[in-house]
C-alpha cells in the first residue's frame, strides 16, 4: 500500500469521525434533555408517593396499580405512534407528544380519587407512547449500528440523569412548597415539572430535522457520507411487512429480554424513594438527595459499558454482565436494609446495573430491523417490554401490602435480571455483534 493511500485512508476516517462528532452534538444533548423530562415526568409520582398516599389514604396497592397503569396506555398506542412517527417524521410527532404529556403531567395535581389517579396515569400513557421508541428509530437514521451503541447510551443517560436532577428537585419541591396557595407539596411537584415538557416540546419543532436531508447545518460532503453508511448497512436488513414483524419470533424473543430488564428498572424507579426511607432517612429533601447517588453512579457506568461494547464490537456478554450484578445488588439491598450506608451501596450497585443494560439492549433488535420494518418492530418491542412497567410496581405494591415488606419484591426483580441475562446470552453473537470499520 503507497503512503498517499494510506495518508487518503486516514483522511477519510478522520472527516467520518468529524462528521459523527458533529452530528451528535447537534442531536445527543437536545434528544437527551427531551428524555430527562419524559422520564422525571413519568416516575415523578414515586417521590409524590411520600406525602400523597397519607394526604388521599391511598393502600400501597392503589398506588403501585395507578404508577403501574401508565403503561397499559403506552402499550395500547406505541405500535401505530412509532409507524405514525416514522411517515410524518420526528419533528412534528414528538413535539406533541411531549406537549401533551407535560399537560397531562401537571393536570395530576387535582387528583383526589383513586379513579382520577388511574386515568390520569393512563392518559400520561396514552400520551407518552411513542416517545422513546420514535427516538431510537430516529437514531438508527443518522448513524450505523457500529456507531449507534455508544449513541443510545448517551440518550440514555437521561434515565439516570433524570434521576439525579429529579430526586433532589423532587424532594425540594415537596418539602418547601408543602402548604403554599394550599397545595400540598406534591401538588406543586407534579405543576412545576409539567411545565418544561411543554416548553421544550415547543423548542423541538424549531429545532429538529427529521432527517440527513433537511439538515442545513452539514455541508453536501458530510451529508453524502452519513447517507451513504446508512444505506450501506440497510442492504443487509430486514423490512418486512408489519404484519410479519408482529409474528416474529426473534422480535418476541427481544420483548421477553426487555420485559426482564424493564422489570428490574421500574423496581428501582417507582421505589427507591421507599426502600431509601425505609433505611431510616428522614424528610422529603434527604431521600431526594440519596436517590442521586445511585443514578449518578450509574451514568459512569453506562458511559463507560457503551465505549467498550462498540470498542470490542461485542454486545451479550457486555449485557449480561450487568443485568447479573444488578440482580446481586437488589439481593444485597434485602440483606442490608437496615443499615442505610450499606444498603445505599447495594442499591447503587443494583441501578448501575439496570440502567447498564438497557442502551446495550436496543443494539440488538436494531442489528437486523430496517424501516417500517424497524419502526414496527423496535414500538412492539418497547410496547410489550414495558408492560413490565405496568407489572413491576403493581407487584411490588402487592407484596408489600402482604408481607409489609419491599424484601419480596426485590427477590422478585432479581430473578427477573437473572432470566433477562440467560436470554440474551441465548441470542446467536453471529446476529449482533459488529465490529467498527
Amino acid at each position: 500500500m503507497t503512503t498517499t493511500a494510506v495518508s487518503s485512508g486516514a483522511q477519510d476516517a478522520g472527516f467520518e469521525d468529524a462528521t459523527y462528532r458533529k452530528v451528535s452534538w447537534r442531536l445527543v444533548p437536545f434528544l437527551l434533555l427531551c428524555y430527562v423530562v419524559a422520564y422525571l415526568d413519568r416516575v415523578n409520582v414515586g417521590f409524590a408517593k411520600l406525602q400523597m398516599l397519607n394526604d388521599l389514604k391511598f393502600s400501597e396497592t392503589i398506588y403501585g396499580l395507578g404508577a403501574g397503569i401508565f403503561f397499559i396506555g403506552y402499550f395500547i398506542f406505541e405500535v401505530p405512534s412509532n409507524v405514525i412517527l416514522h411517515k410524518v417524521g420526528a419533528r412534528i410527532w414528538i413535539a406533541r407528544i411531549m406537549i401533551t404529556w407535560g399537560l397531562i403531567s401537571a393536570a395530576m395535581m387535582f387528583v383526589t380519587t383513586p379513579m382520577m389517579f388511574y386515568v390520569l396515569r393512563f392518559l400520561l400513557g396514552v400520551a407518552e407512547a411513542g416517545f422513546f421508541p420514535g427516538i431510537i428509530l430516529y437514531l438508527t437514521y443518522w448513524y450505523p449500528a457500529s456507531r449507534r451503541g455508544r449513541t443510545t447510551t448517551y440518550f440514555m443517560t437521561a434515565i439516570a440523569l433524570s434521576g439525579v436532577i429529579g430526586g433532589p428537585l423532587s424532594g425540594w419541591l415537596m418539602q418547601s412548597f408543602d402548604g403554599h396557595n394550599g397545595w400540598s407539596g406534591w401538588q406543586w411537584m407534579f405543576l412545576v415539572e409539567g411545565i418544561p415538557s411543554i416548553l421544550v416540546g415547543l423548542w423541538v419543532l424549531a429545532y429538529l430535522d427529521d432527517r440527513i436531508t433537511h439538515a442545513k447545518w452539514l455541508t453536501d460532503d458530510e451529508k453524502a457520507l452519513l447517507q451513504r453508511n446508512i444505506a450501506n448497512e440497510d442492504q443487509h436488513k430486514e423490512d418486512p411487512p408489519v404484519a410479519q414483524v408482529l409474528s416474529s419470533p426473534r422480535v418476541w424473543l427481544m420483548s421477553a429480554i426487555y420485559f426482564s430488564f424493564v422489570m428490574g428498572l421500574y423496581g428501582v424507579s417507582f421505589w427507591l424513594p421507599t426502600i431509601i426511607k425505609q433505611t431510616g432517612v428522614k424528610g422529603a429533601l434527604d431521600v431526594g438527595l440519596l436517590t442521586a447517588i445511585p443514578y449518578g453512579c450509574a451514568v459512569v457506568g453506562m458511559i463507560l459499558f457503551a465505549r467498550s461494547a462498540d470498542r470490542r464490537g461485542e454486545r451479550r456478554w457486555h449485557i449480561a454482565i450487568p443485568a447479573l450484578a444488578g440482580a446481586v445488588g437488589l439481593v444485597l439491598s434485602v440483606q442490608w436494609h437496615s443499615d442505610t450506608t450499606m444498603a445505599m451501596v447495594a442499591l447503587t450497585i443494583a441501578t448501575i446495573g439496570i440502567l447498564t443494560t438497557l442502551p446495550l439492549f436496543w443494539s440488538l433488535p436494531t442489528s437486523f430491523l430496517a424501516g417500517t420494518g424497524a419502526a414496527a418492530g423496535i414500538a412492539l418491542i418497547n410496547s410489550l417490554g414495558n408492560l413490565a412497567g405496568f407489572l413491576s410496581p403493581y407487584a411490588v405494591g402487592w407484596l408489600k401490602d402482604m408481607t409489609q415488606s419491599t424484601d419480596s419484591g426485590m427477590y422478585l426483580l432479581a430473578v427477573c435480571m437473572v432470566v433477562g441475562a440467560a436470554l440474551t446470552l441465548s441470542v446467536p453473537a453471529r446476529m449482533v455483534n459488529q465490529k467498527k470499520d
